[in-house]
């Protein structure tokens, strides 16, 4: 799914978002075999390699959108003249080409690639040779309208192309095993795309695109071959396999083909791309210098594929018989899982016998948009005659040939441990030595700065604050101000007692919970009889519902907290220490406080500009069909926003539940708290189940219990307003919520759960289907994601009725808020039954022990 949103998205931001997902998936997917060194190992490089190279490519989609003034793909496209003009170009280029270089494992990102191997075959086979490192390659060439043409392309992604080539295939020549073998050719093969997407030749262009599907295609089937190798014999040794074909004839028949594509042998699709290489290495347009290495560095990389395709067939399948010392007893596999190499061996064959028949209108097709519409005139044929990019092929093989047998016969590749030349190249050991010297420079920095006293904290934080207004100095006024309204002694007077109570739970915080939770109440009821001031009734109402559902849930949250600290006991500070600390507090609050308060001010007495206000005005009622604009915006104009935020309220209550499912609370807190205790009070020496039965709190517990279905309409009757007047399925949401807060805290947890089966998982999962479905049906008429329909319904009694579809979404909300709720709820109200249970005691048999049981 992400590969397929980087190559259909045509949006350059999401892009960038598919791109870093194959980056967290090739993570995951690496690292599948958690237990294994190795395996971790490659899933933290790729990640970090590819990860940073993400965060460049990210950067250099948002400087392009700003200089073509669009993230449209195709507006970007047909702007190649503006962007290669623009004085961002050169920075453009290398944070596009920093992106794509590092997903496609080119020179000097080309490390992690053969680290990556560590994954299982399949995925070898599908990330790392088909798919995702061909993801490089392809924003490449994507962009190749737009940003190709110039002479710093020329030579960047030449260079990078060109050292990845001759490193990748050097490299293969020398390794031990198979997957590695393959992975490094893989490397030159995307060096060789590489190259020749920077070549700024359309038909070189074509030739890329021509590889990348040759590439995939042979590449696949040698992973998967390999796969089956190390299944039937339990190794991917060369130094070990050997004359496997006289166990695995149609195995070994199948990889040779391959392997012969790989090496560029004719009548196979292998060798028609690269006689295109090596035509345009040929006719390269450059200097001088450069246009006579170029076609010597060609053949020596096609040599370097001939010997690492020998070594894996040769060596492999051929030579004396070592099948009795392999750790299994080789043998040909299942025919089912070698239906997917002869498929794409075929497709070697077809392509390289009769390509304009196979291939020649999907090249087309590809290869079109990579050259901005216009394709150069190219002949797909297996013979083009005698001339010197068939003379390059020859020598190529028969120099690859010959390289092996030198190389077999003088240097002894079965007892060459490390790469010469190579081995002092290490990439790797230069990604550990950074991360290394970034972990101690990070440990340094945090030895020098970092502390868990939140004063020094803030200091920090304010001298960084303090740098904004040096940077503005001398800069002329942004804006112009506004006249201040006359002053309201009754406003003032409430925020004056709001932020008193918000000083006085600072100070009590630490000397009484359940007073600063009081004053942290009084605080909010404050603001929400600002909102209701500035009228905004539905954003009063919310904070009132949301203060009542907060306060209670903190207080459940409170019970289970460990004793307060009266003092805290630490060094003895002479005095005068004691006043500078407190000086330095005093003057860091007195300032914070004065820089927000002048931030506010400046904010409050700017004049607004052009905003969309005005649009949710005039299109509540006749876009969204509901003239109360707070609920329309949020069932309708924003509803993708808010079904974000309910699906995260819905992890939030199942990370909550998840975390208090385990939890057991400390012994000290086990009993009645003593604020709770009187004498003589039987209650006292109850649980919370006993208490329930025993007529406690009966008054008002029988009240309670009446007004839970006053409540319910309540809410219902909110819910149903909220598309015009005050209210809305939030709003109902947590009014319902409190009508089951209050039925725990005067019955109790046992005595509510055996008689309302309230089943909050379900809530939860109903309400997010409910939402998503309402987007689903605008989906099945043709419409947007989410779109708004409206219906007028005559019902008998009632006439008419106003029903638009984001009625059902709004639904959707309401469980979603009362699942949340009550799921929190739950998880809190049931650690009274755990602590009034001792260590390996069940519960009694009057329906405590099922009411725990099943949910806990």
């Amino acid at each position: 799914g992400a590969m397929s949103g980087v190559v259909l998205s045509g949006n350059l931001i999401q892009i960038v978002l598919f791109w870093e997902l194959t980056s967290l998936f090739s993570f995951l997917l690496i690292g599948y075999w958690h237990h294994r060194r190795d395996a971790r190992r490659g899933a933290r490089m790729a990640l970090t390699v590819t990860g940073a190279g993400g965060l460049c490519l990210l950067a250099g989609m948002l400087v392009l959108g700003y200089i073509v003034g669009s993230y449209d793909l195709d507006v970007v496209l047909a702007s190649g003249v503006q962007v290669r003009t623009h004085p961002l170009y050169t920075v453009v280029l290398v944070l596009v080409l920093l992106g794509a270089l590092t997903k496609s494992a080119q020179f000097p990102f080309h490390f992690w690639l053969p680290h990556a191997m560590a994954a299982p075959t399949p995925v070898s086979a599908y990330l790392h040779s088909a798919t995702m490192v061909k993801a490089g390659a392809f924003l490449m060439a994507r962009l190749w309208p737009v940003l190709a043409g110039t002479d710093e392309w020329f030579w960047l992604v030449t260079s990078a192309g060109l050292a990845t080539l001759l490193i990748g295939g050097f490299a293969a020549i020398f390794q031990h095993d198979l997957k590695g073998l393959l992975a490094y050719s893989t490397l030159s093969h995307l060096g060789l795309i590489t190259t020749l997407l920077g070549l700024n030749s359309p038909l070189a262009a074509v030739a890329a695109v021509f590889h990348i599907l040759n590439h995939a295609t042979f590449k696949a089937s040698l992973f998967m071959a390999v796969g089956i190798i190390d299944h039937e014999t339990g190794t991917r040794d060369i130094r070990r396999l050997s004359g496997l074909r006289r166990a695995m004839p149609i195995t070994a028949t199948l990889a040779c083909v391959a392997s012969a594509a790989m090496a560029g042998v004719p009548l196979l699709n292998g060798f028609i791309s690269k006689e295109m290489f090596f035509t345009e290495a040929v006719f390269v347009t450059a200097t001088p210098l450069f246009e006579r290495l170029l076609p010597i560095v060609a053949t020596v990389a096609g040599m370097f594929s001939v010997v690492y395709s020998l070594r894996f067939t040769a060596d492999v399948f051929f030579g004396p018989d070592t099948c009795a010392t392999l750790p299994k007893r080789p043998h040909e596999p299942p025919h089912w899982m070698r239906v997917p190499i002869e498929v794409l061996v075929l497709a070697c064959l077809l392509v390289g016998v009769a390509p304009q028949w196979a291939v020649q209108d999907i090249l087309n097709a590809a290869a079109a948009p990579v050259v901005g519409g216009h394709l150069p005139a190219f002949d797909l044929a297996v013979w083009h005659g005698f001339n010197l990019p068939l003379a390059m092929s020859v020598c190529a093989l028969v120099g690859g040939v010959a390289l092996y047998g030198v190389l077999r016969r003088h240097f002894d590749l079965a007892r060459r441990e490390r790469v010469p030349l190579l081995h002092r190249l290490n990439g790797a050991q230069a990604y550990e030595t950074t991360m290394l010297q970034l972990t101690r420079g990070a440990e340094w920095l945090l030895r020098r700065v970092g502390t868990r006293r939140l004063q020094p904290q803030l200091m920090l934080m304010m001298l960084a604050l303090l740098l904004i207004p040096l940077l503005l100095a001398g800069a002329p006024p942004a804006w112009t101000v506004i006249p201040v309204r006359g002053f309201d002694p009754i406003f003032a007077g409430m925020w004056l007692i709001g932020a008193g109570c918000a000083l006085a739970a600072a100070w009590m915080a630490k000397y009484h919970r359940l007073a600063a939770l009081a004053l942290v109440g009084g605080t909010g009821i404050v603001t929400a009889a600002t909102f209701l001031w500035l009228s905004a009734p539905d954003l009063a109402l919310t904070q009132l519902m949301v203060e009542t559902v907060t306060t209670v849930l903190i207080l459940l949250g409170l019970r289970w907290l460990p004793p307060r600290i009266e003092s805290i006991a630490g060094p003895v500070q002479p005095p005068w220490q004691v006043w500078t600390r407190r000086a330095r507090d005093l003057a860091l609050a007195v300032g914070g406080g004065l820089a927000l308060a002048a931030l506010t001010h400046a904010v409050l007495v700017h004049p607004a500009s052009d905003t969309i206000a005005d649009f949710f005005l005039l299109n509540a009622l006749g876009g969204g069909g509901g003239s109360n604009v707070v609920n329309v915006l949020l069932v309708d104009f924003r509803s993708f926003d808010t079904l974000g935020e309910i699906t995260v309220l819905a992890i939030v209550a199942l990370t909550v539940y998840a975390l208090l499912r385990r939890f057991r609370p400390a012994p000290e807190s086990a009993g009645i708290p003593p604020q709770q205790r009187f004498d003589g009070d039987p209650a006292s020496r109850q649980s919370p189940g006993e208490q329930a039965g025993s007529g406690y709190l009966m008054v008002p517990g029988i009240y309670l219990r009446l007004l839970l279905p006053f409540m319910g309409v309540i809410a219902v009757y909110f819910f149903m307003r909220g598309h015009n007047l005050p209210g809305g399925g939030f709003v109902a949401g947590l009014i319902f919520a409190v009508a089951i807060l209050v039925q725990y805290m005067l019955a109790g947890t046992v005595w509510v759960e055996s008689r309302l089966n309230l089943r909050p998982h379900r809530w939860l999962g109903f309400g997010l289907l409910l939402a998503c479905a309402t987007g689903l049906g605008a989906w099945w008429f043709g419409h947007p994601f989410l779109t708004t329909h409206t219906a007028h319904v005559e019902w008998p009694l009632v006439g008419e009725l106003h029903l638009p579809s984001a009625f059902v979404f709004d639904l959707g909300v309401f469980a979603v808020v009362v699942g949340t709720t009550m799921l929190m709820l739950v998880a809190l109200a049931h650690q009274s039954l755990r602590a009034h249970r001792h260590p390996g005691e069940d519960l009694t048999a009057d329906g405590q022990g099922g009411a725990e049981g099943r949910r806990i």
